[in-house]
């Protein structure tokens, strides 16, 4: 039972094991099946893993000998490579691409094994059920139409109302249909006309697919913490009544206070975020106004400037990629069909930019590969600035009908919305930003341009699910600003109430002075509660300037820095004892199960770059260029966890520069990735030395673990074999080196994780 619901995602060496809910709804499907009882559908909301469902049901229905094809259905091109990519992920080499409708015929025909389970576009699979296209494909496939084929369909709220789902369950009459939603039709926000054009009459998802299967709402994912709640901020116009619903602001309002708010909503740009325009005029408009301010400010030093891409379909003459992708863009194939040269030529205006901002090549003529391009830059956020510096990343994407729907990243977490917005669509475009991540990503932030309050209400309800009284809106929105205000109050107040009660001043430098591992222990979990509030209420969008002023009140930047430092250095301490002192009295009670979730202590503003740019700033002769000095930099390094593994190396690198003369950023750059690489090859020379092995070796398994980022065991053994001993002393050696080489390992991969290496801990 428990390897059934099991995926072994063998290129990283993770062994993932299914929820419950997701063992459920593909028990349900199988079941269903097997009993042939018709159709149904799974409502599980967007972010709970739908694609893992769906592809351990496909994989199941493999191995069904009455099953003649399983086929996952996508209505987007970019869905279909997406849902081909995570297949293949789970089993390599699982599914194959489509590149047209004549493969995809050549596969439904194919015998293989491994040509069972297809993941297709609808378009294709209509253009290959098309009775009028030249090449008579349906002729063709006329052996499989009386075969028990499943069609699995992936967000079947979009695309199963029209002429493509009526052709397929015309030609396969003893066919399956399951749908995955994350937001079914019900009669509440079904729509008269839907995209393909058919009058629909109103069909809900239940009067496609007859019944439902195993739902698994917005509401349940929020309880069980497997996505995130939402911070919902309405626009308020300075000095002005409160607009009606919907109604559009001043765009030039609108981007100040997205300047004004950006860098606090997306934690100083750890995130990213997307602009929900109305039409593709106005993203064009948007897009022209982030430009002139860009301008307008380039000659205030304090000025960051956010780096904005901008993504719409251009009218459809292009490729027939572009007119597949424009079918699910209603509000973009109807605005394209309006002055088209115009919106053309300012998508090429646009492309062009992007070009000479990322070194790039795009063209409108493969505007998907365009496309491409920016999702893959929003996704690449998870990598630190060391690796993926800040001038690659996109820092808002301004969008109509793209990205709102299908669309994942964990570190997009922040949605501009000046669209009218109603019903799944709402939600869907709301549930880009609630992926979980970990506590530096507390909730889904939006901020609604068009006081849309009645619609979000209204969507709330309908896809809560609860069927009690209860009010959906308190599980899935975020307590107000002043409730997590009074909560940081609260933690302050407890903190500084522990420190007097160890005798101490609540003062960031008397940490240093508690007694015991115990009483450390308790300052991990009095600070740690503090910083997380922190970190909350830091992304709240809709604080005032009194409230703004109560937290500088309650814990000075300054102070809360120190204090940060404080904590750092003493997770460090009580970090290096865990699981080193076994016995009844060793470890103070407690500590061996501290987690110091050190994510939330990584600055997103105090990172490589910046320490790098201080460091030479620094050096520059003349008060005027010098902004701190040496001594307070390496006072800063100690109060981010993102440098934490590198402080020292920094620290002793910094503190040995000549003082005679100034370096420019890349000379300090340059020198200390010198230094760091003369530190690393004498630790692993005295590591070698001491475990007798040859330090050439060494060095070579190190740089394949971190070149595959995957700890390789059987290479580890290979390292050892000269060394001719027996299994058990192996074994111990094996064990020795391991507890040496893992720290070094760590600090060389720079926060990302080594699939494998937990075993040696």
């Amino acid at each position: 039972m428990i390897s059934r619901y099991m995926v072994l995602v063998e290129s990283e060496q993770k062994l993932l094991v299914m929820r419950p809910y997701q063992i459920y709804a593909v028990k349900a499907i199988v079941d269903c099946i097997h009993q042939n009882r018709g159709n149904g559908y799974i409502w599980h909301t967007t972010g709970s893993g739908k694609t893992l469902t769906s592809f351990k049901a496909s994989t199941l229905l493999k191995d069904n000998p009455d099953i003649e094809k399983c086929l996952f259905v996508v209505d987007r091109k970019d869905l279909d490579r997406q849902t081909r990519e995570e297949f293949n992920r789970f089993q390599e080499g699982c599914v194959e691409e489509n590149t047209n409708t004549g493969a995809l015929v050549r596969r439904l025909l194919s015998q293989d094994y491994a040509d069972k389970v297809i993941v297709t576009t609808i378009q294709k699979l209509g253009l290959a059920l098309d009775p009028s296209h030249p090449k008579d494909y349906k002729t063709q496939l006329k052996p499989l139409s009386d075969k028990r084929v499943v069609l699995i369909f992936d967000e079947c709220h979009r695309s199963q109302f029209g002429e493509n789902h009526k052709a397929i369950k015309e030609f396969f009459p003893k066919a399956q249909m399951f749908g995955f939603t994350g937001t079914p039709i019900f009669e509440a926000n079904a729509i008269y006309t839907q995209v393909d054009g058919q009058e629909a009459s109103y069909q809900t998802t239940e009067d496609i697919f007859q019944k439902r299967l195993h739902p698994y709402t917005i509401t349940h994912a929020i309880e069980d913490k497997n996505v995130l709640r939402f911070h919902v901020d309405y626009f308020k116009p300075e000095g002005a009544a409160s607009p009606k619903p919907g109604t559009a602001p001043a765009r030039q309002a609108v981007v100040e206070s997205i300047l004004a708010k950006h860098d606090g909503a997306t934690l100083q740009r750890r995130f990213n975020a997307v602009l929900a325009t109305q039409s593709i005029n106005d993203a064009i408009a948007y897009y022209e106004l982030f430009k002139q301010e860009r301008e307008k400010r380039a000659a205030d030093p304090d000025f960051r400037p956010l780096n904005v891409a901008c993504v719409f379909s251009p009218p459809a003459d292009v490729s027939a990629d572009v007119r597949q992708i424009q079918e699910d863009l209603p509000q973009e194939k109807k605005d394209n069909q309006e002055d088209p040269d115009t919106k053309k030529a300012a998508l090429k205006t646009i492309i062009a930019d992007y070009n000479r901002q990322y070194g790039t090549n795009h063209s409108i003529a493969e505007f998907d590969q365009y496309y491409q391009d920016v999702q893959q830059r929003i996704k690449a956020q998870k990598w630190p600035v060391a690796d993926y510096p800040r001038k690659e990343r996109i820092d808002i994407t301004i969008v109509v009908d793209m990205l709102l729907t299908g669309f994942d990243s964990k570190y997009l977490n922040t949605l501009y919305v000046d669209k009218n917005l109603r019903h799944h669509g709402l939600i869907q475009a709301f549930s880009r930003t609630n992926r979980v991540l970990n506590d530096t990503k507390p909730y889904g932030n939006v901020l609604d341009f068009r006081q849309q309050q009645p619609a979000v209400d209204a969507a709330i309800a309908l896809f809560s699910g609860l069927e009690n009284k209860q009010d959906p809106k308190e599980i899935w929105l975020v307590d107000p600003a002043p409730v997590v205000l009074a909560r940081y109050e609260t933690a302050v107040q407890q903190l500084e109430t522990f420190l007097q009660g160890q005798h101490l001043p609540a003062r960031p430098e008397e940490v240093a002075n508690l007694k015991g591992d115990a009483a450390r222990g308790q300052f991990i979990e009095k600070f740690k509660e503090v910083q997380r509030l922190r970190t909350q209420l830091d992304q709240y969008t809709d604080l005032g300037e009194p409230e703004k002023a109560q937290l500088e009140t309650l814990l000075p930047t300054d102070d809360l820095r120190a204090f940060r430092s404080q904590y750092l250095e003493t997770a460090k301490r009580l970090r290096d004892q865990q699981g080193q002192r076994p016995g009844p009295d060793g470890n103070a009670p407690g500590v061996e199960q501290l987690d110091f979730e050190f994510v939330l202590f990584a600055s997103a503003v105090i990172d490589y770059d910046y320490i790098m740019g201080l460091m030479a700033a620094s050096t520059a002769p003349g008060p005027k260029k010098q902004k701190m000095t040496r001594e307070q930099i390496i006072g800063l390094l100690g109060s981010s966890a993102n440098l934490m593994d590198e402080a020292d190396d920094l620290t002793a690198y910094f503190a040995g520069l000549p003082t005679d003369r100034g370096f420019t950023e890349t000379e300090i750059r340059e020198g200390f990735d010198a230094y760091k690489a003369a530190q690393t090859a004498a630790a692993q020379a005295a590591i070698a030395t001491r475990h007798g092995v040859a330090p050439e070796a060494l060095t070579a398994f190190v740089a394949g673990i971190l070149r595959r980022m995957i700890f390789d065991s059987e290479a580890l053994g290979d390292l050892l074999a000269p060394l001719g001993l027996g299994w058990k002393t192996r074994a111990a050696k094996e064990k020795e080196l391991m507890a040496e080489l893992i720290p070094l390992l760590k600090k060389m991969a720079q926060g990302r994780e080594i699939s494998g290496l937990k075993t040696y801990e």
